[in-house]
Formats: structure tokens, C-alpha cells, sequence
């Protein structure tokens, strides 16, 4: 074993078959920052070993920073920032090394993982770069099911193991037009046959990356018609389109629309920036969610790990917070935003449109809000007891339909006038305030399915059925929604609860 930069191996050219690494995982840990806490201790209990002490910089008494190839903003090296750049070029480097040192034949087993897009682009460009093609991607899974940092987050359960291969000198140029032609059906090949061995959610994203990438690397460069190199990652200065997204935007889009295609149907598969789907946004956007949040482990009874009391019970979560590491957490689910953004953009989902409405952004962290926290959305100051009181009344005397006496606005000449020249699909800005929402809000399908879930956890059976009732008149997305969300709320949610009970009064 031998202390040395991963970007100057002491190894022969072409000496090793297998090239095994590990590298940081990109802004997720500062590793040599904690190892100071150990290093101080080993360093006094032998002083006199060489091994403690920094091979780089005779003067540094603790371990080496520089040199670490992180994304860590409190160094810099070159009064350059360690930043995505330091580490993509580390990443190139490191990879141009051991393409160097592997035979022929040889390969290379990369283990990554890291929960948000910006920190896998930043290693396959390093990856390509180093002139390696990705020909495979496994997981393994490695981590608890039952962590806290599991619970209601699109945490990964394991690490993707990326197999690699060097790329021939006289690699060819590839034709863009090929490339993304064949992404989709390669894409939705492994997604199925990864889903058949169990995988889900954030574990199934990344480890589609392999065969989206072997499409990809196995050229030397990837050019557009008219020429213009297609990178990895966005090229604000290029002309077109392809190479100002990047591919891996479009691989984030087909899994995103692949996703869609298998839970809501071809026809939201299919919606982009600019069609409208059947059904609104907020409904795909929540599909979408859900379905990327779900776990890859599930236990003997299909539930996901939860918190157990001390007697080995499970606990019971229904509080609106709960404490964390002394800090109080909001509860419902939550995503990454930056996945969240890389899947919705390309599916013409706005986020910042749904702020405060059915998601709320805080630190980076997207958090999909409990139904009951939407109450006084859709209700108002009369609750839902107070609403289903008027619903019984008026389905009583059969004056008024039970949508306009659920959502009062819809009938209000300021509600058709707000959404003159708009899709349904969009409101025009994100909800603000009670009055903002009972002056210009269309009540979507997913507004319906939360606004009976509430009837029926406030024991409203009557109003329920009404409103249900209702619903089969009015057509058959109501139901084909609550299904499809149904299949994707954790089994051990209220959601889900609330959901499968809803469900059962539907008039047959």
C-alpha cells in the first residue's frame, strides 16, 4: 500500500487489468476536515511515523486540503474556489491516470453516489473526459432502510457501481440525431428490468446513467447536424438547442417522462413545454414526487423503514413537526431541488408556480405538503365541516352542483376573467394568500382528490359520496389520478390512509 495522488499513480503504463476507485463524493463530506479530529491523536500517540505527516507540504501539520478533490469553497488553490470545476478537472485527471495504467483489455469500476444531478454530471464529465466509456451500471445497496436520513426523502439507499472501459483513439464522431433516438428505448429496457430486481426511486434514476451513457461515450465527440459538439453538461454559448441543454438533460428527461408513461399513462409521458396534458401540472408534478422518493428497500410488509418505539413498536408520526437532531422538522415528503428542477423543467412543470400550493422550497430541500396542510387552501375559514355541511344542503335541494359548492370560485366572473388566455394546466403566478387563491384559482383534479381525502378524514361521509358522485359525472381523471397516487404514497403514510378509504366509497 502507498500513499499517493490519485492524479500521479506510481504504476507502470498499462500494467493493471482492473482499475478499482472510489472517489469523493463530490460536496457530501469534507473528508480531510474530519479526519483532523483523528489525525491530531494519532499524530501525538506516534510521533515519530512518517506516515503522519503531509507528503505534499512539509509545513502543514494536519492533512492535506489542497490537494483533496472535493467541492469545498473554503479552500482554494490557485485563488481559484474549490468548486464543481476543481472537481470535474480532478475527475478528468484522475481517470486520464488510470486509463494510463490499465491494459488494453483492462477495466474500471467507478462507485459513486450522490442524491443531486449537478454532483453525477460533474463526475461523468470527468469520466468522459479521461476518455473511459461507461458500459454498464449496478447498485448495491449498502445503507440501512431504517436511518433517519431515509425517513420521507429520496434518500439512496446503496452506492451505483459504474463499469468502464478505455475508449479507442480512433473513436468515431457520433451522430446527435442516433444518440437521442436511441436514448428512450434504452432507458425504458433497464428501468424495467432494474424495477423487476427490486429497485425504485433515486436508486433507479442514477443507476440508468450506465446505458445512457454508453450511447454517449463510445464516441470521441457527439456533434449536432450542423456540427456543434454536444457536451455532458450545458454549454450556455453554444447555438442550438442539444448542445446548449447538454445529453444529460435529456436522459433526466426521458427517466422523468419514462416515469410518467408508467404511472399516469403515454399521454403525460408525452407533455412538453409547450402541450398541455390531460391532466394539470400539479398532478404530474406530484406523480413524479412521489415516484422518485419511492424506496428501493421494502420489508417483509411492503412498508418502508420507520422510526420503532423502544418497546419495538412502531411509532406513530402524526405530529406537524417533528424533532430532529433538537430541531424541529415539518412534516410531509421532500426531494432535493435540483432533481426536482431537472425532471419538471423538461415536462413543462413549473415549479415556482406550485410554491406554497402543493410544495415549499426551504434551503435547497423541495417538501410535498400534507394534505391536511392545505385545508385552508381549499376550504377556507369554514373548514371542511363546514363545507361538507353545504354540500349535503344544497345535493339536498338540488340547487347547485357539488364542485360550485366546494369551490365557490369557479362560478365568480373574477375567476373567468383571471383565466382568460391561460392554460388550466398553469396558474399565473404562485398562490400567495387565501384571497389570491379563492380570487384566481381553477381547482385542478389533484385540488378534488385532496379536498374529498380531507371530507373523509373529517368523517364526512355524506358530502363525500356527493362529491364523488359528482366526479364519475364529470369524467375519469379524478380516479385515474387517485389511483396512480394511490400505487406511489408510502403504504405507512397518512396519505395512502386517507387515499385507499376515499377510494372504497366510490359508487360502483
Amino acid at each position: 500500500m502507498q500513499l499517493a495522488d490519485a492524479r500521479g499513480l506510481p504504476l507502470p503504463d498499462h500494467g493493471v487489468q482492473v482499475w478499482f476507485t472510489d472517489p469523493p463524493y463530490y460536496d457530501s463530506v469534507p473528508y480531510a476536515d474530519l479526519s483532523d479530529f483523528f489525525y491530531c491523536w494519532l499524530r501525538r500517540a506516534n510521533p515519530d511515523d512518517p506516515v503522519f505527516c503531509d507528503p505534499f507540504d512539509c509545513l502543514n501539520a494536519l492533512t492535506p486540503k489542497l490537494q483533496e478533490c472535493v467541492w469545498n469553497q473554503a479552500y482554494d488553490v490557485d485563488g481559484k474556489i474549490k468548486d464543481a470545476r476543481f472537481f470535474e478537472e480532478c475527475m478528468r485527471q484522475a481517470f486520464e491516470e488510470g486509463r494510463r495504467v490499465l491494459t488494453e483489455e483492462g477495466i474500471a469500476c467507478v462507485v459513486f453516489a450522490h442524491k443531486t444531478t449537478e454532483g453525477w454530471e460533474a463526475l461523468l464529465s470527468g469520466i468522459i473526459g479521461g476518455r473511459f466509456v461507461v458500459t454498464a451500471s449496478w447498485p448495491v445497496q449498502s445503507e440501512m432502510k431504517t436511518r433517519t436520513a431515509a425517513r420521507d426523502a429520496a434518500s439512496l439507499m446503496g452506492s451505483i457501481h459504474l463499469v468502464c472501459r478505455a475508449r479507442s483513439d480512433d473513436a468515431p464522431v457520433g451522430d446527435w440525431g442516433d444518440v437521442v433516438g436511441r436514448l428512450p428505448n434504452r432507458v425504458n429496457e433497464w428501468m424495467k428490468r432494474l424495477q423487476d430486481e427490486g429497485l425504485r426511486g433515486a436508486d433507479l434514476v442514477f443507476a440508468c446513467i450506465g446505458p445512457a451513457l454508453e450511447l454517449f461515450s463510445k464516441y470521441r465527440q457527439v456533434e449536432t447536424p450542423d456540427g456543434e459538439v454536444v457536451r455532458l453538461s450545458p454549454n450556455p454559448d453554444a447555438k442550438s438547442e442539444p448542445a446548449k441543454r447538454g445529453y444529460l438533460s435529456y436522459v433526466w428527461e426521458v427517466v422523468g417522462r419514462t416515469a410518467l408513461a408508467q404511472v399516469l399513462g403515454e399521454g403525460e409521458a408525452k407533455t412538453g413545454n409547450s402541450a398541455a396534458g390531460v391532466l394539470e401540472e400539479d398532478g404530474r408534478l406530484t406523480a413524479l414526487f412521489l415516484w422518485t422518493i419511492q424506496s428501493t428497500s421494502i420489508d417483509e410488509n411492503g412498508r418502508k423503514g420507520q422510526k420503532a418505539s423502544e418497546d419495538g413498536n412502531d411509532e406513530p408520526e402524526d405530529e406537524e413537526e417533528e424533532e430532529v437532531g433538537g430541531r424541529s422538522r415539518k412534516r410531509g415528503l421532500t426531494l432535493i431541488y435540483d432533481v426536482a428542477r431537472r425532471f419538471a423543467q423538461p415536462l413543462g412543470i413549473h415549479l415556482d408556480q406550485w410554491e406554497g400550493r402543493i410544495i415549499e422550497t426551504e434551503k435547497g430541500i423541495v417538501r410535498l405538503l400534507p394534505v391536511r396542510e392545505r385545508t385552508a387552501q381549499l376550504f377556507g375559514e369554514d373548514g371542511a365541516s363546514g363545507v361538507a355541511q353545504r354540500i349535503e344542503a344544497t345535493a339536498r335541494a338540488g340547487k347547485t352542483p357539488a364542485q360550485a359548492t366546494l369551490f365557490p370560485e369557479l362560478t365568480s366572473p373574477l375567476s373567468v376573467s383571471a383565466r382568460k388566455g391561460r392554460s388550466k394546466a398553469r396558474p399565473q403566478k404562485a398562490v400567495g394568500s387565501m384571497e389570491d387563491l379563492e380570487a384566481r384559482r381553477d381547482a385542478t383534479t389533484l385540488d378534488r382528490i385532496h379536498a374529498a381525502m380531507l371530507l373523509q378524514a373529517g368523517g364526512a361521509s355524506n358530502a363525500l359520496r356527493v362529491l364523488l358522485q359528482s366526479e364519475i359525472d364529470r369524467g375519469p381523471d379524478f380516479l385515474r389520478l387517485a389511483n396512480a397516487l394511490s400505487a406511489l404514497y408510502p403504504k405507512d403514510s397518512e396519505e395512502k390512509r386517507l387515499l385507499d378509504a376515499m377510494l372504497l366509497a366510490v359508487p360502483r
